[in-house]
């Protein structure tokens, strides 16, 4: 099992992750993409890598909006597993933004 991160470790991984910030005791992060087109290509093409680590964000789709909500509810928090999934959402959004 994931060990939650301490706050001090939430705040480095933040710092590589400049557009995420901690709401409600979760990574999170808004996306806007040119279209619906995009915004869905993007949470498909995740959705590949989310299954195969078998660790699936909190996640919601209004046309070319995406919000993502990351924690481990088994830890009680956000853990590395969060953090990694963020590191790859930001590279595949950078191929579509």
């Amino acid at each position: 099992m994931a060990k939650k991160l301490a706050d001090p470790q939430v705040a480095e991984a933040l710092a590589a992750l400049p557009d995420w910030t901690v709401e409600q005791g979760k990574l999170h992060r808004d996306y806007r993409f040119a279209d619906f087109i995009h915004a869905f290509g993007f949470m498909a093409t995740a959705a590949i890598y989310i299954q195969a680590k078998d660790h699936h964000p909190e996640w919601s789709n209004v046309w070319n909006r995406v919000t993502v909500d990351l924690t481990t509810h088994d830890a009680g928090g956000i853990t590395g597993k969060d953090v990694d999934l963020a590191l790859f959402l930001e590279k595949v959004a950078k191929r579509l933004l």
